[in-house]
């Protein structure tokens, strides 16, 4: 017990509060130690340690993770070592067993963040032009690798050809918001315009 117990407090102390270190004496089948006990368990209870002849080693002498639950309801995951003397003989089995509480918690959180939206509701964003113009210049430097206040006037041609094509300058006051976008001037964007004019196959790069 005195070997052990700097070793089961090291352990709690890096895992707390969510785990307990328990150290069991398979010779009497009882609970030699415990710190912080979550499951309300004191030295001298029963250890039950048959329950470890069901498992499967995951290495040499040493089980788990496997879960096991508590009487409130909280699951547990929990590893247990089986630690033999210089003879060979099981001298001690060290067990581990961390509360889920907090890890399912933040599990279920950060799924939810993680779950697909649903698609924008057509009624709302049919007629909002601004978010296919957004697509189309988005999809447009990405492809390209290259921030859009970089992009060179070829590329600019072709991203203004997208835009007409999707019918963007159909649009009311659409100039200043597509300058905006591309981080030009308004007179700049009316200039490649009226180039774009001249080059119907703009779009063809």
């Amino acid at each position: 017990m005195s070997r052990w117990a700097p070793a089961c407090e090291a352990i709690v102390r890096l895992l707390s509060p969510h785990a307990e270190v328990v150290l069991h004496d398979p010779r009497t089948d009882s609970v030699l130690g415990i710190w912080n006990a979550l499951s309300g368990r004191e030295p001298g209870d029963p250890s039950l340690l048959g329950e470890l002849d069901r498992l499967r080693p995951a290495g040499k002498d040493v089980y788990g993770p496997y879960p096991k639950s508590l009487p409130d309801g909280r699951r547990l995951s929990s590893v247990s070592a089986v630690v033999r003397d210089e003879h060979g003989n099981a001298e001690v089995v060290l067990c581990v067993n961390v509360d889920r509480t907090a890890f399912d918690q933040a599990a279920q959180l950060l799924s939810g963040f993680a779950a697909p939206v649903t698609g924008q509701p057509q009624a709302l964003f049919e007629r909002d032009w601004t978010e296919t113009l957004n697509d189309v210049v988005g999809e447009f430097v990405r492809d390209h690798a290259t921030p859009v206040e970089a992009l060179t006037r070829e590329q600019r041609l072709v991203l203004l050809a997208r835009l007409d094509a999707v019918g963007v300058f159909a649009q009311r006051r659409s100039v200043p918001v597509v300058a905006r976008a591309l981080r030009i001037s308004r007179s700049t964007t009316y200039q490649l315009l009226a180039d774009l004019r001249k080059e119907p196959d703009a779009d063809a790069s």
